[in-house]
């Protein structure tokens, strides 16, 4: 069995989904924020649940799409332990298994692209993201890099696997889609034959261009892909919005709804009210479920049972994506919906926590885990 590879011309970044042939469990490795659609698309094709959002480390060429692949799809989001993607639901660390139905994949820590970076092995397929790559490795020379340290992810950890293992890289510039562990290891321009000293010396010398999107995606992907927008805000003004009554803070949402003049509908789905926590006195309606997550049959009649006449309703959801959609469709039901602009993402406390956003985490309010 193959996986699908997938390609984002911009950015040149291969984005791969593996899955159960039988339960249709699927995982996503390394998905770019512009081909969400497209991700989507080909998840529907294959009649696959996405369990797993999984990344190889924090890039700095490209936006992950992982924070709205979760919103559209339910899945958890998994990341390195070392790359600090604290939005992460599971921090991953070396030889830790993902499942996915009977199928299972293997972290290997192999840092040098950055102190964090991973790859995945998943039978005899191997996805190395910017660590090893077809003929070469990836850049050493910022966010955390260190040549040492990637030489001996090549040499120490890939190149111990198996000769027959297929190499999935996470980029490629020349139209090169695989290769095998025993092409690289012998052939690598970079590192094959070459002692740590040459290694070093070829990385010391490449002088690349600093990546373009370094600034905006690095900090993006340091939550996800999902970029709150919260800060700076009025807590207690409403942001005019399109379609829906308005954005608001998490702090005036909460004043609203302990005041008794608004109710607090929370729009996740009922598994990520399980695994992130549950907030309670907030009606629990799902803005879509599975299968196939797809809009939620009996939200309209939920929603108008839930919000009595003459109250203003809010809206949370994981990180707000959902809940904009889940506003625009009450105030077409007559409701004064507002959207409110950071979701529930876990207990500051915890060791589960859902890292440093998190509006109504913020707010200290009384939740437990499922």
């Amino acid at each position: 069995m193959q996986p699908i590879q997938l390609f984002d011309p911009a950015s040149s970044t291969y984005t791969y989904i593996i899955f159960d042939e039988t339960t249709r469990d699927a995982v996503i490795i390394d998905p770019v924020d512009e081909q969400v659609e497209r991700d989507l698309a080909q998840l529907r094709q294959y009649g696959l649940k996405l369990l797993w959002t999984v990344e190889t480390h924090a890039h700095a060429d490209h936006i992950t799409s992982a924070g709205l692949l979760a919103e559209h799809t339910g899945a958890q989001t998994a990341a390195p332990q070392g790359c600090g993607i604290t939005t992460a639901a599971l921090q991953l660390v070396h030889n830790q298994v993902l499942r996915f139905g009977g199928e299972s994949m293997t972290a290997l820590h192999t840092p040098g692209h950055t102190a964090g970076s991973m790859s995945f092995v998943w039978r005899d397929h191997v996805f190395t993201g910017d660590t090893l790559l077809i003929n070469g490795c990836g850049r050493t020379d910022f966010q955390s890099g260190s040549a040492e340290a990637m030489y001996h992810s090549l040499t120490q950890v890939l190149f111990k696997l198996p000769d027959t293992t297929t190499v999935w890289p996470g980029h490629d510039y020349q139209g090169r889609t695989h290769s095998s562990i025993a092409a690289e290891r012998m052939g690598n321009a970079r590192v094959a034959g070459k002692s740590l000293e040459e290694f070093t010396a070829i990385m010391a010398g490449l002088h690349l261009p600093r990546p373009k999107r370094i600034d905006e995606a690095v900090p993006a992907n340091l939550s996800s892909g999902i970029r709150h927008d919260a800060d700076g805000v009025d807590a207690q003004a409403v942001r005019p919005a399109t379609g829906y009554a308005g954005d608001v803070s998490a702090a005036l949402a909460h004043s609203w709804w302990q005041s008794g003049e608004a109710v607090l509908v929370d729009v996740r789905t009922d598994a990520e009210r399980e695994w992130v926590g549950f907030v309670p006195g907030a009606v629990a309606l799902a803005w879509k479920q599975w299968p196939g997550m797809a809009m939620n049959p009996g939200f309209d009649d939920g929603l108008r049972a839930a919000v009595p006449a003459g109250k203003k309703v809010v809206l949370l959801c994981r990180s707000g994506v959902r809940s904009v959609a889940a506003a625009k469709r009450a105030t077409e039901l007559g409701l004064e919906a507002y959207n409110i602009l950071e979701g529930f993402e876990g207990d500051p406390d915890a060791n589960a926590q859902r890292g440093k956003k998190g509006g109504w985490r913020l707010q200290g309010l009384p939740w437990r885990q499922g």
